[in-house]
């Protein structure tokens, strides 16, 4: 059947552990009957994103330097809520601190794994209207260009690459065809 799992796991270690994820390292026989390893990342939190729109359907990305590409990225804003709690709640957050927008209507619009084959992150996307400029709140690790735009135009960017965080492809390709 295909929902049986065919790995067997033997044994797990602990390799790494910090606030933000765990790793462990597994002993499996996988699927063929072969031994092996498989390494395995728990995220701590949810993966959150919020694509705002206003109404003329324009949008704010965020454009900040991520250390583990070693790249600049444009993105929605995104980050984390805590497990167990409302993830709205961690969206409302998420969408202050990094553009300085608030919200008064939102629908979720994705519950998505970010990479499945090495971890269990679970994010979840929010589209927010009925926006309000305020004074935004980056945390201290954050050095964030703000940029408001077109939706067609961050459509654009995706659809030419520019644009290649998993979180904004989803949320803009699942607006243009459900929304917009």
């Amino acid at each position: 059947m295909e929902e049986d799992n065919p790995w067997t796991t033997l044994e797990r270690k602990e390799v790494y552990d910090n606030n933000w994820i765990n790793v462990n390292e597994h002993q499996v026989i996988n699927p063929s009957g072969g031994h092996g390893i498989y390494g395995v990342v728990h995220f701590k939190n949810l993966a959150i994103g919020v694509l705002p729109l206003d109404e003329d359907n324009n949008t704010w990305l965020v454009g900040q330097y991520r250390y583990p590409m070693q790249a600049y990225s444009w993105e929605i804003p995104e980050g984390g809520g805590p497990l167990g709690l409302d993830p709205l709640v961690g969206a409302k957050r998420e969408l202050l601190e990094e553009t300085g927008l608030v919200a008064t209507d939102w629908i979720e619009i994705q519950r998505m794994h970010l990479s499945n084959s090495v971890s269990d992150e679970l994010a979840i996307i929010y589209i927010a209207r009925g926006l309000k400029m305020t004074e935004s709140e980056p945390e201290e690790t954050e050095q964030l260009v703000l940029r408001k735009l077109p939706f067609d135009e961050a459509y654009q960017m995706v659809m030419d690459g520019t644009i290649t965080d998993s979180m904004t492809v989803a949320a803009i390709l699942k607006t243009k065809i459900l929304f917009l």
